[in-house]
């Protein structure tokens, strides 16, 4: 009996927490535009007018992600966990780019070591 009740709670964990990761990768589906950046290291300040200029990013639901943040980003993926709170996107060749990630329905802040960035939807 201990052990049933134990599985069933199990299970609406695990039920909980997917709807809640989807929640947020749902607030993430969209094209957004890169409206600020601050940089943290001086490669990242050289680079700062393109990114500002050509920086976008468009994520879809099925976990592909496409756009231009340092380099173009043709076919990569991305992937939300901590309930959303961390971002890592891979370009098409597989190199991860962690972010802590703040998203809300309009904003989206991700941050690294490198730069701290502001997307708005388009």
């Amino acid at each position: 009996m201990k052990k049933s009740k134990l599985f069933i709670f199990g299970i609406l964990l695990s039920a909980v927490l997917t709807i809640s990761c989807n929640n947020k990768r749902n607030d993430l589906v969209d094209s957004w535009k890169i409206t600020d950046v601050q940089a943290k290291t001086p490669h990242v300040d050289s680079v700062k007018n393109d990114i500002l200029a050509n920086g976008n990013l468009t994520f879809t639901k099925d976990g592909h992600v496409t756009g231009h943040i340092e380099t173009d980003i043709n076919d990569g993926t991305y992937a939300l966990t901590k309930q959303g709170k961390n971002l890592v996107i891979k370009d098409e060749t597989g190199t991860p780019f962690p972010f802590e990630s703040t998203i809300t329905d309009d904003q989206i802040t991700l941050d690294n070591d490198e730069m701290k960035l502001t997307l708005t939807k388009k």
